[in-house]
């Protein structure tokens, strides 16, 4: 997949990975489509800004109807605070698995015409290794990334026929403002060196795409898959 002269949309653009996929698409020579619930939020020069709900089916279709030029899907916006199964608020697990599940598919079930008509292109699902364990605090968002894997996999098979390259981006811990604050309120202290930067692996994962990779790890994400081996584990944060 080349991504200079390519166009992306990316999802949940307005912070944190979301945002440095825009910014690293536009420096590699794509045109960007950077999108959000709330347009205002994001300042990215360059990038042209769509207002996006990815769980509101009239919003994904608006957006389908307008970008129709794309090649390249990034589908990183996601709920990632629906806490415990057990004893969280049901509203917010449902939230999470609408997001992270159903709102990804409603994406690639709006936008894989659209990569079929333009050449195949290509499908980038921003994951998380919690999907191959669990979170204490956070198992409703592990379960809703274990969907999304799933997901992620059974579309793969589906568009290959259309030439559409399906990857899954799956990190650890990327040092994002949102686990930054959910590690501050649960008095985590991370290792030194274990949280990932942004920028890298924003990097990491288009160069990724580029080499028609399907799965791109960093190096604890490849430790928790190779997990799946034996017995089921939580993810030691």
């Amino acid at each position: 997949m080349n991504i200079d002269g390519a166009t992306a949309l990316v999802t949940g653009a307005n912070r944190g990975i979301g945002r440095h996929f825009a910014g690293e698409l536009l420096r590699r020579g794509a045109k960007v489509y950077a999108t959000a619930r709330r347009p205002e939020s994001v300042d990215i020069p360059g990038a042209e800004v769509i207002r996006l709900d990815i769980t509101d089916q009239a919003s994904v279709d608006a957006a389908a109807a307008y970008a129709t030029d794309v090649d390249v899907l990034i589908n990183n916006a996601a709920d990632t605070a629906g806490g415990n199964l057990v004893t969280g608020d049901l509203a917010a697990i449902r939230s999470t698995m609408d997001s992270n599940y159903y709102g990804t598919l409603a994406m690639i079930r709006a936008f894989a015409p659209i990569l079929a008509r333009n050449g195949g292109g290509a499908i980038l699902n921003v994951l998380s290794a919690a999907a191959w364990n669990t979170v204490d605090g956070n198992t409703a968002y592990a379960a809703a990334k274990s969907a999304q894997w799933g997901l992620t996999n059974g579309v793969r098979r589906e568009l290959e026929g259309q030439g559409t390259l399906v990857s899954a981006l799956v990190p650890a811990l990327v040092g994002t403002q949102t686990l930054l604050d959910f590690a501050q309120r649960h008095g985590i202290v991370f290792p030194e060196g274990a949280v990932g930067d942004p920028g890298d692996l924003v990097r990491r994962a288009l160069d990724g795409l580029e080499a028609d990779e399907i799965e791109i790890l960093d190096p604890l994400a490849a430790e928790a898959k190779a997990t799946l081996a034996g017995p089921p584990q939580a993810f030691a944060l």
